[in-house]
């Protein structure tokens, strides 16, 4: 027990003998260690993939976001990077946003070719989060309407009846509804975009 109190006592800078600076100084470095282990829990769950949902991965960046110190800060940087890359890579963001279109399940092409267009965009660099890029190129690039006509146009869509242009129009505007909802339900997750500039 000495020893443990020697050490936390020389960690804070404070000497032996000033015991009123010594509890202070002991319960600072107690709450920093606390702090470390909590932030080295939180990464080895991002190196892991322990942690792959939209909520937890918000989470985690939101506690990121507010460290103090420049080195916690660091630390996260390549795991935070990494395990939203993962998060898409792995189809679970595509599988969050089906579970938010139960009627008119999200169409994976779109998915596909907003990563595409992200990985292709130099100004994918302003952002870690790979999940919030490839969700805004979802919106700014209007996919979902794109993706919604021609999936309402599909022939297999309808066999073995033959729909008029008002029906395919009626259909993509289900889809482009509920595809909308999704993304912009995912996006409210940042109140502020994650962004390096």
């Amino acid at each position: 027990m000495s020893s443990s109190r020697s050490s936390r006592s020389n960690y804070s800078g404070s000497s032996p003998s000033s015991s009123g600076s010594g509890r202070g100084g002991s319960s600072r470095s107690s709450r920093s260690s606390n702090s470390r282990q909590n932030i080295r829990t939180l990464i080895d769950s991002l190196r892991t993939h322990r942690v792959n949902t939209l909520t937890e991965l918000c989470r985690i960046e939101r506690v990121a976001a507010s460290c103090e110190s420049e080195e916690d800060s660091r630390a996260f940087q390549e795991p935070m990077t990494t395990a939203w890359q993962y998060y898409v890579n792995s189809n679970q963001m595509l599988s969050e946003l089906r579970g938010l279109t139960t009627k008119f399940p999200f169409c994976g092409d779109i998915v596909s070719e907003a990563k595409m267009l992200v990985d292709n965009d130099p100004d994918s660099n302003r952002s870690w989060n790979y999940a919030w890029l490839v969700l805004v190129k979802i919106k700014d690039d209007n996919l979902i309407a794109t993706y919604a006509a021609s999936e309402a146009a599909r022939p297999e869509m309808w066999t073995p009846n033959e729909p008029s242009a008002e029906d395919i129009d009626a259909l993509a505007a289900c889809f482009q509804y509920e595809w909308d909802m999704a993304v912009n339900n995912m996006l409210r997750h940042w109140q502020v975009s994650p962004t390096w500039y």
